[in-house]
């Protein structure tokens, strides 16, 4: 049986302040971000013992459908069994190591090895061998079947760890499912999906969406639509969080807006605000949206009472040690997935989903099809495509000579805190987490 991670119906995200964490001013080598060696660090003690997110339950639905996903030097194949389980295999067939599934998706009765017709129930288990005579030391099932990987859920995801010793999701997720179970992720439809490879290291790219102080640099338009200073970080064990204020404007303007700017505009016109009609002062919108939504979720077919006012607005930015970063409005999520190269530390692959909540009641729609392409070959956006562009241009500045390492400050302090945790578990801190 495959454990979902339940917890105490919580009735609103908690929104206090962590306690302070001291955590250091030293400067984070670069080798952390360039070093093929490091890159191997990471692998045998991270990424191997962490639990990550393999796909959502609803790319999944019913006995037979799988997904392939991979990460690091491995592929997988996430599949529903005949008893209704989602469950996570290597994907390799055992004969000659040859790959049980090449498609990213699909329905399918059995797993099948293309290359001599071995074939594997939808737990992974041998279950027929051609010419099984010819082997006169046998094909022991116990030994040749597909090995499973530790498989839980929540929150609408399947969920994996390729320690088999590895301690309870729940155990890892910590105050995760207390802090967000609210916004109903189950009740989230997906309707994007596309992987794209990055010329970075994964961990510049998690940089990138854990810190505000790089907005008024690379996303100027954003500080028309969000207060970039005045924001509330939270370091959790191994988690953390960022509350960002939207629909309002940025404290580094240094004026008072007379007219509300297009971006918050466009908002409010979607949740039925006439921004022509307005006559409040811009610095009010974002409370007075608030009440809006609040005194018409009725007419929504959406429920916002486990909500709190700021909910309603802001972006509650939360970072899942090592690599899920959720962008989570009251209404929709944006969720990127940043994993390692095989091989090759100045390159990684970025897995952007984005979900709609749907209408109470609604049924989840299907999926769309995984999208793979290289950076620079389309659009994510202007504010993604505007984060592509420099990263490149930041791995390669990490080759210098002339640069030792980043250095941090207090705004940034989720990067440290991100690499706080990489080198607990470089130096064995959870070795012994089951």
């Amino acid at each position: 049986m495959v454990a979902v991670v339940r917890v105490k119906e919580s009735v609103q995200t908690p929104v206090e302040r962590s306690p302070d964490i001291e955590m250091g001013n030293e400067m984070i080598p670069k080798e952390r971000y360039t070093s093929p060696e490091f890159m191997q660090q990471e692998w045998d003690q991270m990424w191997s013992k962490v639990w990550l997110v393999g796909c959502r339950e609803q790319e999944i639905p019913e006995p037979g459908d799988y997904v392939t996903q991979e990460i690091g030097k491995e592929s997988l194949v996430i599949v529903r069994g005949e008893d209704g389980e989602a469950r996570v295999l290597y994907n390799i067939c055992n004969h000659r190591g040859n790959r049980v599934k090449f498609d990213k998706s699909g329905t399918a009765k059995s797993l099948v090895c293309a290359y001599h017709l071995w074939t594997y129930d939808l737990e992974g288990k041998l279950i027929h061998v051609p010419d099984e005579e010819d082997f006169s030391q046998g094909c022991p099932q116990e030994e040749l079947s597909m090995r499973q990987v530790r498989t839980e859920t929540w929150g609408g995801f399947v969920w994996f760890n390729l320690n088999p010793d590895c301690e309870p999701l729940s155990e890892f997720l910590g105050m995760v499912p207390e802090h967000l179970d609210p916004y109903r992720f189950e009740g989230m439809g997906m309707v994007l999906n596309q992987t794209i490879e990055w010329d970075c290291n994964w961990k510049a790219s998690v940089d990138a969406f854990n810190e505000v102080y790089h907005v008024q640099g690379i996303h100027p338009e954003l500080q028309f639509s969000i207060d970039d200073v005045d924001v509330q970080i939270d370091l959790y064990e191994r988690h953390n969080r960022y509350l960002v204020p939207f629909q309002t404007y940025s404290p580094r303007l240094g004026v008072e807006l007379e007219e509300v700017p297009e971006a918050i505009a466009s908002t409010m016109r979607d949740v039925g605000m006439n921004p022509d009609d307005y006559s409040g002062r811009v610095a009010d919108v974002r409370q007075d949206m608030q009440k809006h939504k609040r005194e018409n979720q009725g007419n929504s077919q959406r429920d916002y009472s486990m909500f709190n006012d700021d909910q309603l607005t802001d972006d509650y930015h939360y970072y899942i040690f090592p690599n899920i970063t959720m962008n989570i409005h009251a209404d929709h999520m944006m969720l990127f997935r940043q994993r390692p190269h095989e091989t090759d530390p100045n390159k990684m692959y970025f897995d952007l989903q984005m979900f709609q909540q749907l209408p109470d009641g609604m049924t989840n729609p299907e999926p769309p099809e995984n999208e793979q392409f290289k950076h620079g070959e389309r659009s994510l956006g202007l504010v993604l495509d505007q984060d592509s562009v420099n990263l490149p241009h930041l791995q390669k500045g990490m080759h210098s000579e002339a640069f030792k390492g980043i250095w941090i400050s207090d705004q940034e302090r989720r990067i440290r805190h991100m690499h706080v945790t990489l080198m607990d578990y470089i130096n064995g801190k959870y070795a012994n987490d089951a």
